[in-house]
Order: structure tokens, then C-alpha cells, then sequence
């Protein structure tokens, strides 16, 4: 589980990963770009990203966007 905090106007260029992660938003609000089909996030919205979409998130509101990504176990490298 990583915790992440976007500031205002951040953004992640468009990616994928091999394996599948599930996002949850604790505060602030913004857009998951998810195979080119934007997502509205708020606090307690959830997505779940299968392996090898396409995505990107987009903090669009005026406050810090922060959020849980879960992925596996087998994602993380040893001594990671």
C-alpha cells in the first residue's frame, strides 16, 4: 500500500503497469484518465485498474488530491 498526495495542478503522464491496482481517495478532488475515459475523484471514490490500462490522475481541485494505491505483493521488488 503507497499513500500518495498530489498538490494542485499536479499531474502523472499516462502509464501502465503489468499488474492490477486498486486506488481509494481520502481528500481533495480530481480526474483519472483511465484508457482515455476520465474518471471524476473525490474522497471515497474507488477504482480499480486492471493490469496494462492505460492511466493518469489529474489534480484539477485546490487543494492537495491525496490517495491509497494497493497493488500485490508480487508487483514490489525484494527489499522494496
Amino acid at each position: 500500500m503507497r499513500l500518495f498526495r498530489m498538490v494542485p495542478g499536479g499531474e502523472t503522464p499516462p502509464h501502465s503497469h503489468d499488474w492490477e491496482h486498486e486506488v481509494f481517495i481520502l481528500s481533495g478532488r480530481g480526474r483519472a484518465i483511465l484508457d482515455g475515459e476520465e474518471h471524476e475523484l473525490a474522497p471515497g471514490t474507488f477504482l480499480f485498474i486492471p493490469g496494462g490500462v492505460e492511466h493518469a490522475f489529474r489534480n484539477d481541485g485546490r487543494e492537495d488530491l491525496v490517495f491509497l494505491c494497493l497493488i500485490p505483493a508480487s508487483a514490489v521488488p525484494p527489499g522494496k
